[in-house]
């Protein structure tokens, strides 16, 4: 018969393990908000907050389609014909 105490051993290094990884993720977490969040806060956050930058433009970090990006000219916005490219299910067996 098999008992779940025999795989003790096995157990206690899973827990040793996720302890070890839990604790470096703490320590990580603590020090990037002691030491990035909060000096943000305290100098790009404030600054925006009295009005001293421009206001956030959502449209500057939106990632740009592909007809809206510059040097790029889309020759085949709409293709014509048939093809694999099509997807119709009546045209001639691909896909």
């Amino acid at each position: 018969m098999l008992i779940l105490s025999s795989f003790f051993p096995f157990y206690q290094f899973l827990w040793t393990v996720y302890f070890i990884i839990m604790f470096l993720v703490g320590f990580w977490c603590i020090f990037m908000f002691f030491g990035y969040v909060i000096p943000i806060w305290l100098t790009s956050g404030l600054m925006e907050y009295f009005g001293k930058t421009k206001p956030f433009d959502p449209e500057d970090v939106r990632r740009k389609i592909l007809t809206e990006q510059e040097g790029v000219e889309l020759v085949y916005s709409n293709p014509k014909g048939r093809g694999p490219f099509l997807h119709s299910h009546d045209s001639h067996g691909h896909h």
